[in-house]
């Protein structure tokens, strides 16, 4: 790290899904998942539930292919330090920033993330919308999983990250909030080898309800990847699908609408439409403050003996 660099960071938050957002346009910090975790301790650091680095694809080797199509590449980690493929609320507060930090300008756009490019669409104002990409359902009998003291038969559902939906029809949207998700759900590892998202989700009026356990997190108060995975499992269990199936699934019961559907999350609501050939999340991206971290308190060293 150069003498003269401080780590200055944006904290911001999707549907109160918060992250600490840190520019490094050129590459130069090593963000290590000790880093990561004093960053996102919420007593002895900032606090957040992930990281988004802010990085030229052309300074990061696994982005670099990308950059003649995404200049900026979201180099996501989860609060605990570990690496994930992609994050919905992260995507829409990252192209957020861009848009606030002046390196993009309002409308389209596209960013690198580990789980292929993503369009985003960002006006001066209001909710920012991100094209997930195309969802993945598991065939055959669904996984088994156990959380809340309740077991479940999940729906498998892939958006770039691995998630096991579980459908609660014996709760109501009370019962759903009052539900302990203080201890990690369980899993087979062989039906998921990197771990999982596991969503409980539940009926209510207009779409459907929703809370989520992430892998190398907790519990978060929004998911936006976890809500994508629920309005497609929900949609297709209803038999409501678009007009070409998701990948792996039969073309059979297709209907040639979109499915657009409203999931509440514990931080507000969001809005997912189904497509014939994507998912797309819409929802707010709020920047909340800016701050520079004293080194020491991340457990970089201190600018007199930085190398």
């Amino acid at each position: 790290m150069r003498e003269d660099r401080q780590l200055r960071f944006v904290k911001g938050h999707g549907t109160g899904n918060d992250f600490v957002v840190l520019p490094d346009p050129d590459g130069d910090l090593e963000l290590t998942a000790d880093l990561v975790r004093a960053v996102c301790d919420r007593r002895l650091g900032v606090g957040a539930d992930g990281v988004l680095r802010v990085v030229l694809s052309a300074a990061v080797p696994e982005a670099a292919s990308l950059a003649g199509t995404a200049r900026w590449f979201m180099d996501y980690r989860n609060a605990d330090g570990s690496i994930a493929e992609m994050c919905g609320n992260g995507a829409r507060v990252f192209a957020r920033y861009l848009v606030a930090a002046g390196y993009a300008q309002p409308g389209r756009f596209t960013i690198a993330t580990r789980a292929g490019l993503r369009l985003v669409e960002v006006p001066a104002e209001g909710d920012v919308t991100v094209d997930m990409g195309p969802p993945r359902l598991s065939a055959g009998p669904g996984p088994a999983v156990s959380v809340a003291d309740r077991d479940f038969t999940a729906v498998g559902v892939s958006m770039g990250n691995p998630h096991a939906v579980c459908f609660a029809d014996n709760l109501d949207v009370p019962a759903l909030r009052g539900l302990d998700l203080t201890r990690p759900p369980a899993f087979s590892p062989v039906d998921f080898p990197d771990g999982v998202n596991v969503e409980i989700v539940v009926d209510r009026p207009g779409g459907v309800a929703m809370r989520v356990h992430e892998r190398g997190v907790g519990e978060t108060a929004s998911c936006g990847t976890g809500a994508c995975a629920v309005a497609v499992a929900w949609a297709a269990r209803r038999g409501l699908r678009p007009a070409a199936p998701a990948v792996g699934e039969s073309a059979a019961s297709v209907v040639e609408v979109e499915v657009e559907v409203e999931v509440d999350v514990p931080g507000g609501g969001l809005v997912v439409v189904w497509s014939s050939d994507t998912v797309l999340l819409r929802g707010p991206a709020e920047l909340v403050f800016d701050g520079v971290l004293r080194p020491a308190a991340a457990g970089l060293p201190s600018p007199a003996h930085a190398s």
